[in-house]
Formats: structure tokens, C-alpha cells, sequence
């Protein structure tokens, strides 16, 4: 690339698109490739553009609209497409819903090479199809093309990016308390999980009532376990108060329990376990009363077929703090962001 006087440029390429604003309209005056004429210095010079860079063939340089289209070529991730380059960058969007991943080291080691930027939804993101997910281009117009080679060998056997479809699910809910059980009072979870399942892919096997009774409790997740569940949804019971059965309930089928307790509010009581690859959750009654809570950020992601760690639920605490906004923008908030 060589900046050149405009009036020395005819015959010459241009290697940048020149916009023109005018009543309203924005748009490129001049396109990039567009080999300048003697009739185009005086609506140049009227753009105010005294000078313009033309293209120099085999100066080991590559334009921004290479370089993102080279930057959307290491990052190939099923379920997305890419969008035509304009003004210099390409968008990766979702043609699918589910979760979407970033390894977040190797983001930050390409962002360091120098005038590459990739920019991207965060880490553990829930998105819809149609979403943007990530946006690449270069800060100049052009850029040594050792940069591109240096970040396609950074991704070279490593995946910088993943949408994870959702998968179908069939889920058995298990509602404890003996309060519900004999009618004392109306049980008002079962018509949460209900609409919250709604939206991804599953077929609930059935929701179970149970008495403060560690058989019947258990018993009732059997149930469900031979009618081949793969997701197992507990609610009732899961303070740490000795009466409170579900979490014994829950070993007592054999899983293993991650974690009894997030650090996130509120579901701060969350249980989380798998008994092989059946996954389970201990759902805290602040399901019921809030809109959103630790229960809304963790379908996704079991719906995805991420298995959680203990380290994935540790770091929940940075973002685990609901701002209980008047209106829920969940997800598009900081809630759940780890």
C-alpha cells in the first residue's frame, strides 16, 4: 500500500473504499479495487480526499478484507455462518441455538499479535440462531501478512471458538415438602419449570409430589431413572437444616455431588451432581419467588451437554450476583458471566 496525491493516482487501484455523506445518504463514493480515472480528481478532491492509498502487488501485505476473511478461515465452528466482508470485518452469526464457548487464553494471544481484533460474545453464552457471535477485522487498512500466518498457526489444532447445539433432553422433576404433599399449601414450582423447560428441546417424563419421606423421595427419582431420564430436577429441601432430605436423597441414588452450594445469588442453595451421565440439579425455592437465578444459568449449559466442574461453579462468584433489575435482561447482563 503507497499514499499517493490524487492527481498522480489515475490508473492506479484503489485499496480502500472512500464513504460519501450526503443529504442522508452514507455509502462508499469509490470502491476498493476501483482503478482511478481523470474524471474522478475533482469528486475526490470534493470528498476532501487530497490523497488516496493504491495497491502495491508483492509488498508482503494483506488488506483488511483478506485478513478477516483469512482470520474467518482459522475459525470454523459447526452451526455458523460467515457474513460477506464490509468495511473491513466479517461476522460469524448462529445458525443454530445453543451454548456458545470461547477459549478465552487463546483469544487473548491472537487480540496480542498486533493489529489483528477479534471480538466475541462471552464465554458461556446462551445464544438463539441468528445471533452475533463474533467479529473480526484489522485496525488498518492493511497489515503485514506475518500476522495472519502467526495466528493461523496459534489456532492450528486448538478450537477458539464452539456453538454447542442444544441437545434433547427427558427430564423428571421431583417436588418435595410435606406441605405440598398433604395440600397444606399450592405447589407453585411445577409451573416454573414447566415454562422455563419450554424453551429447550426435552420431554418431561413427569413432576412427582413426595411427602418429607427419604424412600418415597427416592423412589421417585428410580422411577424416572428407568424411564430412561437423562436430566433429574429436584426442588424442596435444600437447606442444610438435618430435616431437609434431598441432598441425602440424592447420594442415596449413587451420584456424585459436585457441589451444594454456589457462589451465586440468589440460588445460593443450588446442588449440582450426575449420577454417570444423568445430570442433576437441586433447585433452591428462590426459583419460585425471582425471575431469574442460578437454575436459568445452568439449563443451557446441561442442555448443551457441558458437564460442570467444580471449578465452573467457583467461578460463577464473579458475575454471581444478581443486580435485580426492575426489568430482567438475563441474559444479556452481567448475571452468570464466568
Amino acid at each position: 500500500m503507497r499514499k499517493i496525491n490524487v492527481e498522480n493516482a489515475i490508473g492506479m487501484t484503489l485499496c480502500h473504499d472512500i464513504t460519501e455523506m450526503r443529504d442522508g445518504f452514507k455509502g462508499a463514493a469509490f470502491r476498493r479495487g476501483h482503478v482511478i480515472t481523470e474524471e474522478d480528481i475533482p469528486k475526490l478532491l470534493d470528498l476532501g480526499k487530497k490523497t488516496v492509498f493504491i495497491w502495491e502487488e508483492n509488498a508482503g501485505e494483506i488488506h483488511e478484507e483478506e485478513a478477516a476473511l483469512r482470520m474467518a478461515g482459522m475459525i470454523q465452528v459447526d452451526g455458523t455462518h460467515y457474513t460477506a466482508p464490509s468495511e473491513g470485518k466479517v461476522l460469524m452469526m448462529a445458525d443454530v441455538r445453543g451454548m456458545f464457548r470461547v477459549d478465552t487464553e487463546l483469544l487473548r494471544e491472537i487480540n496480542a499479535i498486533g493489529d489483528l481484533t477479534i471480538s466475541c460474545l462471552p464465554d458461556h453464552y446462551p445464544v438463539e440462531q441468528g445471533a452475533r457471535l463474533a467479529s473480526m477485522r484489522i485496525v488498518p487498512l492493511v497489515t503485514k501478512e506475518e500476522q495472519i500466518i502467526k495466528a493461523e498457526k496459534l489456532c492450528a489444532g486448538r478450537k477458539l471458538m464452539d456453538l454447542r447445539p442444544y441437545q434433547h433432553r427427558k427430564v423428571g422433576v421431583v417436588i418435595t415438602g410435606s406441605e405440598i404433599y398433604s395440600g397444606r399449601i399450592k405447589d407453585k414450582f411445577e409451573p416454573v419449570v414447566r415454562a422455563k423447560l419450554s424453551h429447550y428441546p426435552c420431554e418431561i417424563l413427569g413432576i412427582t409430589i413426595c411427602d418429607d419421606n427419604l424412600d418415597m423421595i427416592v423412589d421417585a427419582a428410580k422411577t424416572y431413572l428407568d424411564q430412561k431420564a437423562d436430566f433429574l430436577i429436584f426442588t424442596g429441601g435444600m437447606s442444610v437444616d438435618p430435616d431437609d432430605l434431598t441432598p441425602t436423597a440424592i447420594r442415596q441414588l449413587g451420584a456424585d455431588i459436585i457441589t451444594h452450594g454456589v457462589p451465586s445469588q440468589p440460588g445460593n442453595m443450588t446442588l449440582v451432581a450426575y449420577l454417570e451421565d444423568v445430570a442433576i440439579l437441586g433447585v433452591p425455592g428462590a426459583a419460585i419467588s425471582m425471575p431469574t437465578t442460578i437454575f436459568d444459568v445452568l439449563l443451557p449449559q446441561i442442555f448443551a451437554g457441558d458437564k460442570l466442574t467444580k471449578e465452573d461453579l467457583i467461578r460463577l462468584g464473579d458475575g454471581g450476583l444478581c443486580q435485580l433489575c426492575k426489568t430482567c435482561h438475563f441474559p444479556n447482563c452481567s448475571f452468570g458471566r464466568y
